[in-house]
């Protein structure tokens, strides 16, 4: 495998040949926990209308955006303000804003307890429609993408199926205001994703970065329209780092383009609140014996890191 850069894996190869396309997703996953996905079939209006509302939100004055801010609410849904997100262990704030949207479910679920409702902000009609359909788009694309990281780890192709069902999901809408010279902190400092994989819209805009097992950071450089899919935290403790939760940042941009927001939209897919992450015994080996002997529910997990990044 190319050491210096990440290889776009396409959709397509997926539907044509299962077994090769996951073999090509889990060595790139092995070797830099992220892969680069084209072809994926997501909708361009779709994607297109999300973003709009995006924007359309972000550009609100600054009172009315946090008339959305969930006090007390861990940030789960609506609105967080910019300066309050910080890398576990930082020092400084991330420069960025953002706005969780999660999984709707009816009242009486058994997960209703554990998954707030969504706010929706009045000053946007379609915003809740626009965004939401990019959600379920988001949600089933990474049932797709983990019945290949199952064949890779020679599981079951539908093992996450049951684990993921109606998982606590978030889809979140990130703006990185215009950079003033000499800024406090970057955009997003390096840290690991809490969730099971990661799926990213918008990172053609130069900034994401990955830190190599060799201590070097990577530029993640997508074509146009891919998705970047990374492993987060929770898939790491289950597959015993088989499959690493790699180091990322967004970096604050080159002084030309200092003057330019950025967006981008993260799907973190998350495992059900009550799922046990309990080692897979596939991936306990002598020479990696179990780092994980005590399991952990997805839920207490969650809530574990998010009081490490300060949203809880």
């Amino acid at each position: 495998m190319v050491l210096d850069a990440l290889p776009a894996l396409s959709m397509r190869e997926r539907r044509a040949d299962p077994h090769g396309f996951a073999r090509a997703m889990g060595e790139s996953y092995t070797r830099f926990g992220f892969a680069i996905v084209r072809d994926h079939g997501l909708d361009s209006a779709t994607i297109a209308r999300a973003l709009d509302s995006t924007k359309t939100f972000f550009a609100l004055p600054d009172e009315v955006k946090r008339r959305y801010h969930v006090a007390g609410g861990a940030g789960q849904r609506g609105y967080v303000p910019f300066g309050v997100e910080a890398a576990k262990g930082a020092a400084k704030v991330d420069l960025k804003e953002f706005w969780h949207v999660g999984r709707e479910l009816p009242e009486g679920h058994r997960y209703r307890a554990f998954m707030p409702h969504n706010v929706w902000p009045s000053e946007i009609a379609s915003f809740r429609e626009d965004v939401y359909a990019l959600y379920a788009a988001l949600d089933a694309l990474g049932g797709e993408l983990l019945q290949s990281i199952a064949l890779f780890l020679q599981l079951k192709p539908d093992f996450f199926v049951s684990a993921t069902r109606d998982g606590n999901s978030v889809l979140r809408l990130l703006h990185y205001p215009p950079t003033p010279p000499n800024p406090e902190g970057v955009r997003a400092e390096a840290h690991e994703d809490i969730n099971v994989i990661t799926l990213l819209l918008g990172a053609e805009e130069a900034g994401l970065q990955l830190l190599t097992r060799e201590g070097k950071w990577l530029d993640v450089n997508p074509p146009e329209g891919a998705l970047v899919v990374n492993v987060g935290d929770m898939l790491q403790r289950l597959t015993n780092h088989q499959l690493p939760s790699t180091s990322h940042r967004v970096v604050n941009p080159a002084p030309e383009r200092a003057h330019l927001p950025r967006f981008s939209i993260p799907f973190f897919l998350h495992f059900a609140p009550d799922y046990l992450i309990e080692t897979l015994p596939g991936c306990v080996t002598p020479d990696n014996p179990n780092r994980y002997r005590q399991p952990i529910t997805a839920q207490d997990f969650l809530f574990e890191r998010l009081r490490e990044i300060r949203l809880a």
